[in-house]
């Protein structure tokens, strides 16, 4: 039984070590001389001006989620081909009204100036 988990077993030690040896070393091997200036909250040079928590602009917000649906498109356009001949005509016509769907909700978001950077 030992050797059906043994390659298992193999993977996560060794990811184990690919992990924690680094740290392990640097830390080991590393230089360690703290002072006041390296173990300060900023070591920019100089104390925060602003709280932590300020608002954002929401266009970064869109351009990131706008960033993700368009990559996840291209992530189901390369099994979608390489699987065309055995999903045939019912599957271009899926992927067609998914990408008429896309495309509509792209050109939605360009007319209302959301890609508008000012």
């Amino acid at each position: 039984m030992l050797e059906n988990y043994l390659p298992v077993l193999l993977f996560i030690l060794v990811g184990t070590l690919v992990g924690a040896g680094p740290m392990l070393i640097g830390k080991l091997m590393g230089p360690s001389r703290p002072d006041p200036e390296k173990l300060s909250p900023y070591e920019c040079g100089f104390e925060a001006f602003e709280d932590a928590r300020m608002k954002f602009d929401v266009r970064y917000y869109l351009v990131a989620i706008l960033f993700i649906l368009f990559d996840l498109e291209i992530a189901f356009l390369f099994p979608w081909a390489v699987s065309l001949d055995a999903i045939g005509f019912f599957g271009f016509v899926s992927m067609m009204i998914f990408l008429t769907v896309l495309v509509v909700g792209f050109v939605y978001e360009w007319m209302k100036g959301a890609l508008d950077w000012e």
